[in-house]
Protein backbone atom coordinates (compact mmCIF):
# COMPACT_ATOMS: atom_id res chain seq x y z
CA UNK A 1 0.00 0.00 0.00
CA UNK A 2 1.37 3.11 -0.89
CA UNK A 3 0.46 6.69 0.76
CA UNK A 4 -1.31 7.65 -2.36
CA UNK A 5 -3.43 4.58 -2.33
CA UNK A 6 -4.13 5.18 1.17
CA UNK A 7 -5.45 8.52 1.07
CA UNK A 8 -7.84 7.57 -2.02
CA UNK A 9 -9.75 5.60 0.84
CA UNK A 10 -9.98 7.99 3.05
CA UNK A 11 -12.85 11.66 3.45
CA UNK A 12 -12.03 13.57 5.98
CA UNK A 13 -14.84 16.64 7.39
CA UNK A 14 -12.20 18.70 9.12
CA UNK A 15 -13.82 21.25 11.77
CA UNK A 16 -12.13 24.24 9.85
CA UNK A 17 -13.23 23.29 6.56
CA UNK A 18 -9.88 24.18 3.83
CA UNK A 19 -11.12 25.63 0.85
CA UNK A 20 -8.84 26.62 -1.95
CA UNK A 21 -8.92 29.80 -4.16
CA UNK A 22 -10.63 28.13 -6.92
CA UNK A 23 -14.46 27.22 -8.03
CA UNK A 24 -16.68 25.15 -6.06
CA UNK A 25 -16.36 22.67 -8.39
CA UNK A 26 -12.52 22.33 -8.19
CA UNK A 27 -13.24 22.36 -4.40
CA UNK A 28 -15.59 19.30 -4.08
CA UNK A 29 -14.17 17.22 -7.22
CA UNK A 30 -10.55 18.49 -8.09
CA UNK A 31 -8.80 20.03 -10.92
CA UNK A 32 -9.76 17.08 -13.30
CA UNK A 33 -12.64 15.16 -14.70
CA UNK A 34 -15.01 16.71 -12.41
CA UNK A 35 -18.59 15.40 -13.17
CA UNK A 36 -21.46 17.69 -12.68
CA UNK A 37 -23.58 15.24 -12.02
CA UNK A 38 -22.24 13.82 -9.03
CA UNK A 39 -21.55 17.14 -7.74
CA UNK A 40 -25.24 18.40 -7.75
CA UNK A 41 -25.82 15.01 -5.57
CA UNK A 42 -23.19 15.61 -3.06
CA UNK A 43 -24.35 19.34 -2.39
CA UNK A 44 -28.13 17.86 -2.36
CA UNK A 45 -26.50 15.71 0.32
CA UNK A 46 -24.85 18.39 2.29
CA UNK A 47 -27.92 20.83 1.94
CA UNK A 48 -25.83 23.29 -0.18
CA UNK A 49 -27.19 23.54 -3.75
CA UNK A 50 -29.71 26.64 -2.68
CA UNK A 51 -26.28 28.81 -1.81
CA UNK A 52 -24.46 27.62 -4.56
CA UNK A 53 -26.75 27.89 -7.38
CA UNK A 54 -26.83 31.87 -5.99
CA UNK A 55 -23.36 32.23 -5.99
CA UNK A 56 -21.40 35.43 -8.15
CA UNK A 57 -18.42 36.09 -7.66
CA UNK A 58 -16.42 39.29 -8.50
CA UNK A 59 -15.40 38.08 -11.86
CA UNK A 60 -19.47 37.46 -12.61
CA UNK A 61 -18.48 33.61 -12.37
CA UNK A 62 -21.65 32.03 -11.00
CA UNK A 63 -22.97 28.33 -9.46
CA UNK A 64 -20.26 25.59 -9.51
CA UNK A 65 -17.86 28.45 -11.95
CA UNK A 66 -17.89 30.77 -8.80
CA UNK A 67 -14.95 31.13 -7.18
CA UNK A 68 -14.94 31.08 -2.89
CA UNK A 69 -12.18 33.82 -1.90
CA UNK A 70 -8.99 32.92 -0.54
CA UNK A 71 -9.72 29.57 1.95
CA UNK A 72 -13.23 30.17 1.06
CA UNK A 73 -13.13 34.04 2.53
CA UNK A 74 -16.63 34.78 0.36
CA UNK A 75 -18.93 32.50 2.11
CA UNK A 76 -19.91 31.50 5.24
CA UNK A 77 -18.48 29.03 8.29
CA UNK A 78 -21.35 27.06 7.79
CA UNK A 79 -21.37 27.34 3.91
CA UNK A 80 -17.65 26.25 3.90
CA UNK A 81 -18.22 22.89 5.71
CA UNK A 82 -21.14 22.33 3.74
CA UNK A 83 -18.80 21.95 0.74
CA UNK A 84 -16.57 20.41 2.43
CA UNK A 85 -19.50 17.30 3.18
CA UNK A 86 -20.14 17.62 -0.65
CA UNK A 87 -16.39 16.88 -1.54
CA UNK A 88 -16.63 13.84 1.23
CA UNK A 89 -20.02 12.96 -0.17
CA UNK A 90 -18.54 13.24 -3.83
CA UNK A 91 -15.36 11.38 -2.94
CA UNK A 92 -17.69 8.45 -1.34
CA UNK A 93 -14.53 6.95 0.52
CA UNK A 94 -14.84 3.88 2.29
CA UNK A 95 -13.10 5.46 5.40
CA UNK A 96 -14.81 8.63 6.66
CA UNK A 97 -13.13 10.68 9.05
CA UNK A 98 -15.05 13.74 10.77
CA UNK A 99 -13.63 16.52 12.93
CA UNK A 100 -16.18 17.97 14.68
CA UNK A 101 -17.89 18.26 11.06
CA UNK A 102 -21.59 19.70 11.36
CA UNK A 103 -19.99 22.40 14.49
CA UNK A 104 -20.09 25.55 12.30
CA UNK A 105 -23.85 24.75 11.09
CA UNK A 106 -26.61 25.85 12.46
CA UNK A 107 -29.37 23.72 14.18
CA UNK A 108 -31.53 24.04 10.77
CA UNK A 109 -28.76 23.25 8.38
CA UNK A 110 -27.72 20.03 10.96
CA UNK A 111 -31.16 19.00 10.53
CA UNK A 112 -31.56 18.73 7.23
CA UNK A 113 -28.10 17.03 6.40
CA UNK A 114 -28.62 14.48 9.77
CA UNK A 115 -30.72 12.01 7.58
CA UNK A 116 -27.93 12.47 4.80
CA UNK A 117 -25.36 11.97 7.35
CA UNK A 118 -26.69 8.46 8.58
CA UNK A 119 -26.85 7.24 5.24
CA UNK A 120 -23.57 8.55 4.07
CA UNK A 121 -21.70 6.56 7.34
CA UNK A 122 -24.09 3.00 6.55
CA UNK A 123 -21.48 -0.02 5.15
CA UNK A 124 -18.33 2.64 5.91
CA UNK A 125 -15.80 2.78 9.05
CA UNK A 126 -16.50 6.36 10.07
CA UNK A 127 -14.30 7.97 12.56
CA UNK A 128 -16.36 11.42 14.38
CA UNK A 129 -14.73 13.66 16.73
CA UNK A 130 -17.54 15.60 18.44
CA UNK A 131 -18.48 17.69 21.02
CA UNK A 132 -22.23 17.93 19.69
CA UNK A 133 -23.28 13.96 21.58
CA UNK A 134 -26.60 14.19 18.40
CA UNK A 135 -24.02 13.70 16.22
CA UNK A 136 -22.55 10.58 16.98
CA UNK A 137 -25.68 9.35 18.99
CA UNK A 138 -26.49 6.83 16.41
CA UNK A 139 -22.70 5.03 15.61
CA UNK A 140 -22.21 1.14 16.67
CA UNK A 141 -19.08 2.20 19.05
CA UNK A 142 -18.74 5.61 21.12
CA UNK A 143 -15.29 6.16 22.69
CA UNK A 144 -15.57 8.87 25.48
CA UNK A 145 -12.22 10.80 26.05
CA UNK A 146 -10.96 12.28 29.37
CA UNK A 147 -8.06 13.79 30.07
CA UNK A 148 -6.56 12.04 27.08
CA UNK A 149 -7.77 8.74 28.79
CA UNK A 150 -10.42 6.72 27.24
CA UNK A 151 -12.79 6.95 29.90
CA UNK A 152 -15.92 4.65 28.57
CA UNK A 153 -17.03 3.15 25.40
CA UNK A 154 -20.01 1.37 24.30
CA UNK A 155 -23.34 2.87 22.50
CA UNK A 156 -25.25 5.63 23.33
CA UNK A 157 -28.20 3.23 25.05
CA UNK A 158 -25.45 1.64 26.83
CA UNK A 159 -23.57 4.74 27.90
CA UNK A 160 -26.75 6.68 29.37
CA UNK A 161 -27.92 3.52 31.00
CA UNK A 162 -24.52 3.52 32.63
CA UNK A 163 -24.61 7.09 33.99
CA UNK A 164 -20.76 8.06 33.85
CA UNK A 165 -19.35 11.23 31.77
CA UNK A 166 -21.05 10.34 28.44
CA UNK A 167 -24.64 10.26 29.96
CA UNK A 168 -24.04 13.70 32.61
CA UNK A 169 -22.45 14.93 28.80
CA UNK A 170 -25.68 13.89 27.16
CA UNK A 171 -27.95 15.40 29.63
CA UNK A 172 -26.51 18.82 29.85
CA UNK A 173 -26.69 18.82 26.19
CA UNK A 174 -30.25 17.15 25.59
CA UNK A 175 -31.85 19.26 28.43
CA UNK A 176 -30.24 22.38 27.99
CA UNK A 177 -30.15 24.78 30.75
CA UNK A 178 -33.31 24.01 32.55
CA UNK A 179 -32.14 20.75 33.44
CA UNK A 180 -35.06 18.76 32.19
CA UNK A 181 -33.46 15.87 29.94
CA UNK A 182 -35.42 14.59 27.20
CA UNK A 183 -34.30 10.74 25.59
CA UNK A 184 -32.04 9.96 23.02
CA UNK A 185 -32.47 10.40 19.75
CA UNK A 186 -35.15 8.58 17.04
CA UNK A 187 -33.09 6.52 14.78
CA UNK A 188 -32.61 7.48 11.69
CA UNK A 189 -35.26 6.14 8.61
Amino acid sequence: MTQDSLREQISMVAQEATLLHRSIRENIAGPDGADDTRIGAALRRASADGFVAALRDTAGRAGLDAHVGERGVRLSGGQRQRIALARAFYRDAPILVMDEATSALDSEAEAAIHDTLSEVMTGRTVIAIAHRLSTIAHLDRIVVLDAGRIAEEGTHDGLVERGGLYAQLWSRQSGGFLGTAVGPPAPPR
